[in-house]
């Protein structure tokens, strides 16, 4: 394979990736971006990730790596030099995978069917239980201003790529996430003063146009 010793299969509107993004920002790694159509999947695509068929993909020195946790976990461990995500601590550690795998089960699956499902039942069921999955994450944040306490961590990574989504699950759901959780945005923005993080993200109203585009293929009203 062509290209450079790091290559992200990418997809600029994906929170997934975002988080592979900002994961090799913060760790100051050059790698070279390639976006995939997922309504025409690439060749690579398809022989680096066989089982989902899916992004991000790592390829670091043409091995692949899938899962966007599982690819952050792997970035803090092989560029080990510099802004740790994961603490050294075992039980820390255990407990940012935890609240990790929280996020991936609990924020995008509401959230996305807030915009691909045409039953109203169905989207006020997932609306109430994002906004309580938003409240738990902001009692697990307290009073620190980053989930990994001081420091910009790997819960942190997980869950900010969604802020470019708030526009669209308060469009979508009609209501406000700083009104329902109030030090979540304020978090957000203090991850947004980042420059890994800012750079990484896609714009909330991009990402809302992305959304539209997909209730319209979809036929949802």
């Amino acid at each position: 394979m062509a290209g450079g010793e790091v290559v992200l299969l990418d997809l600029f509107a994906s929170p997934f990736a975002a988080r592979v993004r900002i994961a090799l920002a913060e760790k100051e790694v050059e790698f070279e971006s390639r976006e995939e159509d997922l309504s025409n999947k690439s060749p690579l695509l398809l022989k680096m990730n066989p089982v989902h068929k899916q992004i991000p993909v790592l390829i670091h020195k043409g091995k692949p790596i899938c899962e966007s946790l599982t690819i952050v976990q792997y970035i803090d461990e092989v560029w080990n030099h510099k802004s740790p995500l994961l603490p050294s601590h075992p039980y820390q550690r255990a407990h940012d995978r935890f609240w990790a795998d929280y996020i991936d089960k609990k924020i995008y699956p509401n959230g996305s069917k807030l915009y691909t499902s045409s039953d109203h039942e169905v989207k006020e069921a997932a609306k109430k239980e994002l906004i309580e999955s938003f409240k738990v994450l902001e009692r697990e944040l307290g009073d620190k201003p980053y989930y990994g306490g001081n420091n910009f961590g790997f819960v942190d990574v997980a869950l900010i790529p969604f802020y470019s989504f708030f526009y669209s699950f308060e469009k979508l759901g009609n209501f406000s996430v700083e009104a329902e959780c109030p030090k979540l945005v304020p978090w957000a923005k203090r991850c947004m003063q980042k420059d890994t993080v800012s750079k990484s993200l896609c714009d909330q109203h991009k990402v809302y146009e992305v959304v539209l585009e997909i209730k319209k293929k979809l036929g949802v009203e």
